[in-house]
């Protein structure tokens, strides 16, 4: 089998003397959306921090494109071919669309040289993302600020695209967004696979996590209790009603959309 684009070795993660990460393991293959699930304050986040560098793990490893980044800053990880979609969108409120869509290409972001190993088959440019998130294009001279919330996602993730990842980490991209826009959320990250990039996707709505999810792990207490398909998951009842608090929600009585 071809090494996962992703290895998450064992790692162990602290804020302080409080143990949130303990012992987590799991592989992204390339081309692929893993989902973490779980309950508030489980460690989901942080899983996600501790792969791209911004908390460290203090124990195991995070191998990707089959270097170890143990000791890496996170610039370094995200020139490998990295980038985040972070929980709060955290884009730049008084920069326009457009200048949020350039941040990743400027001199200071770029880096010098591209590591070998799997790269997206797609080569995102400015124009190639607009042309992805038309509501961006028509937005393009206006500050972050004043987009909505669903245009702010937008932005969110055609920023880390403007960084031609072959990973994206993705924190809570439905949150706080309306069922429709939710949907938007879904299509956007099938769109995102089938353009060649790995997706580690952390989400609180079950139903888009199954709907769009190759593989699905549930985290509880920093530790993972679950590991299988979309479909594995619909038919483990103890693990829906005792870690995501989904009691009689297995099964084929659970809406979602088809993947």
């Amino acid at each position: 089998m071809a090494e996962p684009l992703l290895s998450v070795r064992e790692i162990h993660t602290y804020y302080g003397d409080s143990y949130v990460l303990q012992g987590v393991s799991l592989d992204v293959p390339a081309g692929t959306i893993v989902a973490i699930l779980g309950r508030n304050g489980m460690g989901k986040t942080t899983l996600i921090r501790s792969v791209a560098g911004l908390t460290p793990p203090r124990r195991g490893d995070v191998i990707f494109k089959g270097r170890s980044q143990r000791g890496r800053p996170p610039y370094a990880i995200a020139h490998e071919g990295m980038a985040i979609v972070p929980q709060g969108r955290r884009i730049f409120r008084s920069l326009s669309v457009r200048e949020n869509l350039l941040l990743p290409t400027s001199r200071l972001a770029r880096p010098s040289r591209r590591s070998s190993g799997t790269v997206a088959r797609t080569r995102w440019d400015l124009d190639g993302v607009l042309a992805e998130f038309p509501q961006l294009a028509a937005r393009i001279a206006h500050p972050g600020g004043a987009l909505s919330g669903g245009e702010q996602q937008m932005l969110a993730v055609g920023r880390a695209l403007m960084a031609n990842p072959d990973l994206i980490l993705m924190d809570e991209p439905s949150e706080g967004l309306a069922p429709r826009l939710v949907q938007q959320i879904e299509s956007i990250m099938k769109r995102l696979r089938g353009h060649g990039h790995a997706v580690l996707l952390v989400e609180q709505n079950f139903a888009l996590a199954m709907a769009v999810a190759d593989h699905v792990h549930v985290v509880a207490a920093g530790r993972l209790v679950f590991g299988g398909t979309p479909r594995e998951l619909e038919a483990a009842p103890a693990v829906l009603d005792q870690h995501l608090g989904l009691a009689g929600k297995a099964g084929p009585r659970w809406p979602h959309t088809t993947r």
